[in-house]
């Protein structure tokens, strides 16, 4: 699978870890990583979480949900509360709740942009359907597929949702997500790269031909370091986890990553270490044994 070449200088190539280097943050992917099938949180791994804030490592959600889709970790927030979300396209504290979350940082996708990769794309794959998120707001075209937990706010033609009149114009975009009904879903990004080039960050996270994209230079990994340099940490100091390509610029760029066992396969070729699958508490395994060797 090709990466998109000089998305984001955030990323870098997998060493072995240090042991010598104190992890100070935790940054952990949702959906297929920290969360099991059934999207819940276990016992252990909220625990662990609990036990790594308590001895003074930050923990961060880094994922591609919307903020509004945070509630099923809106329990178990700690310190901080910060959350990385839309693949990098927003920081959002979480201490105030499911539906009243605050924005603190916001990296948008230029609508020209937007509607020049949607261009990009129709030519590229016929019959490729938009939806388009926003910091509030949800807008599907009217072919675009059931695969959300919601009802969107507006049934349009992605050139109408993203004009400079369309709804909820004075929203930032996040990102655009771009559905194939036919193309297999690893061959549907490398298409998409390649025709959209360096208008958009595109990725994936769905096990179906589902894309997400970004501003140019919006990853997990470039807004991460971002909120690490904030807080004078470097990459060495973070510990990494993932399942998708989305992951892989993250796990690529902290010091120690972790590729959990029903990851995709340029992930687990990416990521410095392996842990069990989610299903496993995959996460919660490598917080107790970080815990173990750290006191």
């Amino acid at each position: 699978m090709r990466e998109n070449g000089p998305v984001t200088s955030a990323t870098r190539q997998p060493g072995t870890p240090s042991a010598a280097v104190r992890p100070r943050l935790i940054a952990t992917d949702l959906d297929g990583t920290l969360l099991r099938d059934d999207k819940s949180v276990s016992p252990r791994t909220v625990a662990a979480l609990a036990a790594a804030e308590e001895a003074g490592i930050e923990v961060f959600f880094v994922t591609g949900r919307p903020a509004r889709w945070m509630g099923v970790v809106s329990d178990h927030v700690h310190g901080h509360g910060l959350a990385i979300c839309g693949n990098g396209a927003a920081v959002v504290d979480l201490h105030g709740g499911p539906g009243a979350h605050r924005f603190v940082k916001v990296r948008e996708l230029a609508r020209d942009n937007a509607l020049d990769a949607v261009q990009r794309l129709r030519e590229a794959a016929p019959g490729t359907v938009f939806a388009v998120e926003q910091t509030y707001g949800f807008h599907q075209e009217p072919d675009y597929p059931k695969l959300h937990m919601e009802i969107p706010d507006n049934l349009l033609p992605a050139e109408r949702l993203l004009a400079p009149d369309g709804p909820d114009a004075d929203q930032p975009v996040l990102k655009i997500l771009a559905y194939h009904p036919d193309l297999d879903p690893d061959a549907f990004l490398t298409l998409a790269r390649t025709a959209i080039g360096d208008r958009a960050n595109v990725t994936r996270s769905s096990p179906s031909a589902l894309l997400e994209l970004s501003g140019p230079d919006v990853s997990k990994a470039s807004t991460l370091a971002l909120c690490c340099a904030e807080r004078g940490i470097s990459h060495e100091e973070v510990v990494a986890f993932g399942d998708m390509p989305n992951d892989l610029e993250m796990l690529t760029w902290a010091g120690q990553s972790y590729a959990m066992g029903n990851a995709h396969p340029d992930v687990l070729a990416a990521a410095s270490g392996r842990t069990v699958a989610n299903n496993e508490d995959g996460v919660a395994v490598v917080i107790e044994q970080l815990l173990t060797d750290r006191f």
